[in-house]
């Protein structure tokens, strides 16, 4: 018995692997895309440890010796942009720490 995606191969259709095969993804443009989305979803996280404890960006904010909009960026996934005392003041004034690691590959040292 012939399947349906093998009639329509038949018929002159291509298969998907055959048309993926002619247009390759862009490896830059995927990796931009992800880091964007890995950064949104570290921010998103961020932020529901603020309303878990009931806090808004206002009152984070004053907590930081920031302003709204500060904290805000921060939780649009901003991070990169955001200095590490800025990070660090977040998540302090949520009462957590950050450690810093720097990875090297075959080691890791943790740096504060």
């Amino acid at each position: 018995m012939v399947s349906t995606s093998e009639r329509s191969v038949a018929k002159g259709s291509r298969s998907w692997k055959e048309i993926r095969s002619e247009r390759p993804p862009r490896e830059v443009e995927v990796a931009e895309h992800k880091g964007r989305l890995l950064a949104e979803l570290r921010a998103y996280r961020l932020r529901e440890v603020r309303e878990e404890q009931g806090l808004t960006q206002v009152e984070l904010a004053a907590r930081m010796h920031v302003t709204q909009p500060t904290v805000s960026e921060l939780e649009r996934g901003e991070l990169d942009r955001a200095g590490l005392a800025t990070i660090k003041a977040y998540v302090e004034a949520l009462g957590g720490s950050v450690e810093v690691v720097a990875d090297f590959g075959d080691h890791r040292v943790v740096i504060g």
